[in-house]
């Protein structure tokens, strides 16, 4: 059985929706990638056939039909071919992936190893391997092996050199109540309205991937603005999360089906409001703001009394900026950690300003300015 991919001639005509800078282009992902530019892509998300290796139809043990992936486009001849497919799709991903840009390839334990070990191959450097755990999988009918209840992202920079990727730690950690985003996510199957149907009510594609998976791929490593490309569009799952989280998109597609299903349904997104989306400020992004500018603009006196939250320790401000301990004179960094006997103190954090309705800390005079200086 020869390589099949999904499905219809590279010559197809283009299909587009809203923006002028997101489109899906119908054909093979490999023959239409070529003619983009190289270097325009921010990220990748790939969803490539998995060669599931089905000799027929899926059965449960009461004889009846299970709906699994048994399409021509999951079907390749060996091994050997289907690593040829993948090597010719990553490449063409490669030559279009900006330095700083970073990929995306899901799967299963039928293809995902070897995948990565191509990628590797290829000079991709992986940056991390994502459990997927499905909190609604299918079970396993015949009772003789595991359920399979997770499949496995890989993310992976365009090369090891690779610097300036976009990862929004920050932003994903304030999301998870300050606690570091981990590598398994918990997050249920496509289903409900979610879940593209015909007319006679049958899935439209067997392997749509829940709009909550590829949100939190989009939210990690991506940032409002950027272009975001899919070489397997499938029922536009992708661009549909793009465009509500107002990024560009370009997805590939084969299947006119699929193609019309996932035009219809991006068409219908609206994108969320900019502010909602606005990139996470994290503190190193954020414009340096020193200590004299609070005294220069008035917001502290010369003369004036920091303390820390339990008022133990009090420090004189001086007019050039720096703060005073008994004879000890330094920076509220190096002050603060005087006045805690530790190593290193964040003054910032630490030292508060009394005021007419209590404590403010010195953080706080320094978020205004910050916030001036970004309207301006």
């Amino acid at each position: 059985m020869g390589v099949s991919r999904r499905g219809a001639s590279a010559r197809a005509p283009r299909t587009k929706f809203d923006s002028p800078a997101s489109r899906i282009i119908v054909g093979d992902c490999v023959a239409a990638m070529s003619k983009l530019p190289s270097g325009s892509a921010d990220l990748v998300f790939a969803d490539p056939p998995y060669n599931l290796q089905l000799k027929g139809d899926l059965k449960r043990p009461d004889e009846s039909h299970v709906d699994a992936v048994n399409d021509d486009w999951d079907k390749f001849s060996s091994f050997a071919a289907y690593d040829d497919f993948t090597r010719a799709w990553l490449l063409a991903c490669r030559r279009v992936m900006k330095p700083t840009a970073t990929i995306w390839v899901i799967g299963s334990y039928h293809n995902i190893f070897r995948v990565g070990a191509i990628m590797q191959d290829l000079g991709f450097w992986v940056l991390n391997d994502i459990v997927w755990r499905k909190t609604n999988p299918m079970p396993n009918f015949r009772g003789r092996r595991f359920t399979n209840a997770h499949e496995t992202m890989i993310w992976a920079a365009r090369d090891e050199n690779a610097k300036g990727y976009t990862f929004n730690y920050e932003a994903l950690k304030a999301s998870n109540e300050d606690v570091q985003a981990r590598s398994d996510w918990l997050i249920p199957l496509c289903t409900g309205n979610e879940r593209l149907k015909d007319k006679d009510g049958r899935k439209v594609h067997p392997t749509q991937k829940p709009e909550g998976l590829l949100a939190r791929v989009l939210l990690s490593s991506s940032r409002p603005g950027d272009l975001i490309i899919d070489p397997f569009n499938g029922t536009g799952t992708t661009g549909a999360v793009a465009k509500r989280l107002g990024r560009n998109y370009i997805g590939f597609e084969r299947d006119q089906t699929y193609a019309a299903a996932a035009e219809k349904r991006i068409a219908a997104i609206e994108p969320l409001p900019e502010a909602t989306i606005a990139p996470f400020m994290t503190a190193r992004e954020a414009p340096r703001v020193a200590f004299s500018e609070l005294i220069e603009r008035g917001m502290i006196s010369p003369g004036a009394k920091l303390v820390d939250a339990k008022k133990r320790h009090g420090a004189l401000v001086r007019a050039d900026g720096a703060i005073m301990l008994g004879d000890k004179v330094g920076s509220i960094h190096r002050i603060g950690a005087v006045a805690q006997g530790a190593g290193a103190c964040n003054g910032w954090t630490f030292w508060h300003i009394e005021t007419s309705k209590g404590l403010r800390l010195i953080d706080e005079l320094r978020a205004e300015i910050r916030s001036e200086m970004a309207a301006g």
